[in-house]
């Protein structure tokens, strides 16, 4: 059992979450984040509170960001700003099949001796862009890096609403992409419309694998729809199924009618294991 706070480098981005320590920071607090490039300013989104979980292995809060690292991290947006908008100007110069999607800077240390911007951007292909690099290395007067990203990885950098209605999986929680194939839509009845099955990122919608393994479990012990069962108000053919009610839908030889029953009622084994221990 400890404490853990949540912090977003960007309003509506990822949260990421820090055991505390000494410090109690509170919502809208300005903290540092210790990174793979020195202590970042980020804004505390979730103040320190008890959890029940272990928090041995989350990253401790570097400290509340002073006067001087709010003004470092001003300069740094400054400079992204700076480097994005040249960036656009000299792809547009060049020709290039490029989208700038997100920059980053970081600034001289001792370590890395000179000032660095990384450029991440999304093309159709591959991209010669070594004049371009030239070009942004004397405007920018910085050492200069470019990287390019999968349609899933710029969508996690950009951000976005999702068809749901709520922030997109990849920006804020998900930290892995794991392989969504279009089985996945067709276990779940769900139209294959690349429009309706498509995220942000033009791919397969990661939300896709959530139920699955929900759909493969009813499937597997559920009578297929065409099969004769015996229900609680007679016997009847199944018609259809319905997951998140765990029941399937019978059509009655009596009259006709649907009747909706739940798949342990009308599952053979089950039925079996009633009548060998009846109910007193």
């Amino acid at each position: 059992m400890g404490m853990l706070c949540a912090v977003s480098f960007n309003r509506y981005g990822r949260l990421y979450y820090l055991d505390p320590g000494e410090w109690r920071p509170q919502v809208g607090d300005r903290v540092l984040v210790p990174t793979d490039e020195g202590p970042e300013v980020a804004e505390c989104v979730w103040a320190a509170q008890w959890v029940s979980e272990d928090t041995d292995s989350f990253p401790k809060l570097a400290g509340i960001a002073g006067d001087d690292d709010l003004r470092r991290d001003e300069m740094l947006r400054r400079r992204k700003a700076e480097a994005k908008v040249a960036a656009k100007r000299l792809i547009r110069e060049h020709g290039l099949p490029m989208k700038v999607v997100a920059v980053d800077h970081v600034l001289a240390t001792p370590e890395n001796g000179s000032d660095r911007t990384t450029i991440y951007f999304t093309a159709p292909h591959r991209v010669d862009f070594r004049s371009l690099v030239r070009d942004l290395g004397a405007t920018l007067h910085c050492r200069v890096e470019l990287r390019q990203l999968s349609a899933r990885d710029s969508a996690r950098v950009q951000g976005g609403i999702g068809s749901c209605g709520r922030d997109l999986c990849c920006a804020t929680f998900l930290t892995d992409f794991e392989p969504v194939t279009i089985r996945m839509a067709k276990d779940q009845d769900l139209p294959l419309n690349p429009l309706r099955i498509s995220g942000a990122c033009g791919r397969l919608m990661c939300c896709l694998k959530y139920e699955h393994p929900l759909y493969q479990k009813f499937q597997e012990s559920a009578p297929a729809v065409g099969s004769r069962v015996s229900t609680p108000q007679g016997e009847g053919k199944v018609v259809g199924h319905s997951v998140p009610r765990d029941a399937v839908t019978v059509r009655l030889d009596a009259d006709g009618s649907r009747s909706m029953c739940s798949r342990a009622s009308v599952c053979g084994p089950r039925q079996a294991h009633d009548q060998h221990y009846p109910q007193p």
